[in-house]
């Protein structure tokens, strides 16, 4: 589900307990909802609060390392997983849970 959103900035997509929250959905694509999709089941797998205790501390630690707060953000596990298949329509029906955990140590370096 996409709910409009003026608070939102544009360009971004919210995605709180499996809602989509945004300013304007006109950019809002099937990749871009399948990303969503994709943390929409890592929400599921870790009961939706401490996924976003989990996504909170991993940028904290993420910011420190890279120069920008945006190179901590693309290289969050949950964001590295969901970037890598959100354009899979497919992915959702194979993956494995927790399947993000497998980026937690690698360097993506975006």
């Amino acid at each position: 589900m996409i709910i409009k959103c003026k608070l939102i900035p544009d360009g971004i997509c919210v995605n709180l307990f499996g809602t989509c929250w945004t300013r304007d959905t006109s950019w809002i694509t099937e990749k871009v909802i399948n990303h969503e999709k994709i943390h929409t089941a890592q929400q599921r797998e870790l009961l939706f609060v401490p996924f976003y205790i989990l996504y909170l501390i991993e940028w904290c630690i993420k910011r420190f390392r890279y120069d920008s707060w945006e190179k901590a953000y693309y290289n969050i596990s949950f964001e590295r997983e969901a970037y890598r298949y959100g354009h899979d329509l497919g992915y959702l029906d194979r993956r494995k849970y927790y399947s993000w955990m497998g980026y937690l140590y690698k360097s993506g370096d975006k």
